[in-house]
């Protein structure tokens, strides 16, 4: 089993490239970051992890230019979003970033993708939030019509792209694409439809719901397995061996919000898991 790690990166913590070199000399799989464009400093939408809401929600780095950075000082870290707000992007823009960092990194890109949970940061964007789950499917859509390899028009709900000229192309024809959110029929539908697996916070509950997300996945018509790969995890020995015995390919490790000092006695401590 990988065992990756996230972390939300600020302009208060430990840098992308120092962050990059240690996980990589240390044998850590990959480095995923959040997103958030903005907090709104008045919102009536509660925080799920908790009130307040803790300070590096409002000083997150750009996941794609600190994770351009890490993936150009490593060879073997795979990096990856966890979650990109696709809905918050326009997603001609967001198909060439996802595209580059994918090409430069030699196909070592996931897409984590989600929904968001902060009303007002989505508003105002535009987002009007009861049509924002058909609007991240319609632009997963558009982006995969630019990958293609020969040029593919793309006529949606909520937007339309005409057949182009669209390079770099991902590695692999795409990145692996995983989707975050609460196991339901709605989010296992939407995996085996448009995603290649399932990146839970937390990992809680997992037992129950891989066999649904697995008929999901037979209802669909796919082929395989969906990717599991349980995201933001407190890792304690108990917790890991469990994942094991599930067969899941990948975890990710939570790491602190702190400067280099405790990042890198963090890791050390995460080391016993490698």
């Amino acid at each position: 089993m990988r065992i990756a790690t996230t972390i939300f990166l600020t302009d208060e913590t430990i840098r992308p490239v120092r962050l990059a070199h240690e996980l990589e000399q240390r044998g850590f799989d990959g480095l995923y970051l959040p997103e958030h464009t903005h907090i709104p400093v008045s919102r009536d939408t509660p925080a799920p992890m908790g009130e307040p809401l803790p300070r590096e929600y409002g000083r997150t780095l750009d996941p794609f230019v600190a994770l351009g950075q890490a993936a150009a000082v490593t060879e073997r870290l795979r990096v990856g979003t966890g979650i990109t707000l696709v809905a918050q992007h326009d997603p001609i823009d967001l198909a060439k970033q996802v595209a580059t960092l994918d090409h430069l990194s030699d196909g070592r890109l996931t897409l984590g993708v989600g929904y968001g949970w902060n009303v007002e940061e989505a508003a105002d964007h535009g987002v009007h939030w009861s049509t924002r789950r058909a609007l991240v499917r319609d632009r997963l859509a558009l982006m995969r019509a630019l990958w293609a390899d020969e040029p593919t028009a793309y006529e949606g709900a909520f937007g339309s792209v005409r057949a182009s000229f669209a390079h770099p192309k991902p590695a692999d024809g795409a990145p692996r694409i995983l989707l975050g959110g609460a196991a339901g029929p709605k989010l296992l539908a939407e995996i085996a439809a448009a995603a290649d697996g399932w990146l839970p916070v937390g990992g809680r509950g997992l037992s129950e719901a891989l066999p649904a997300l697995r008929r999901a996945w037979q209802d669909a018509g796919r082929a395989g397995e969906p990717e599991v790969v349980p995201y933001a995890v407190r890792p304690t020995p108990g917790k890991l061996a469990h994942y094991q015995e599930l067969g899941l390919p990948e975890v990710v490790l939570q790491l602190p919000s702190a400067g280099e000092a405790e990042i890198l006695r963090t890791l050390d401590d995460f080391a016993q898991y490698l």
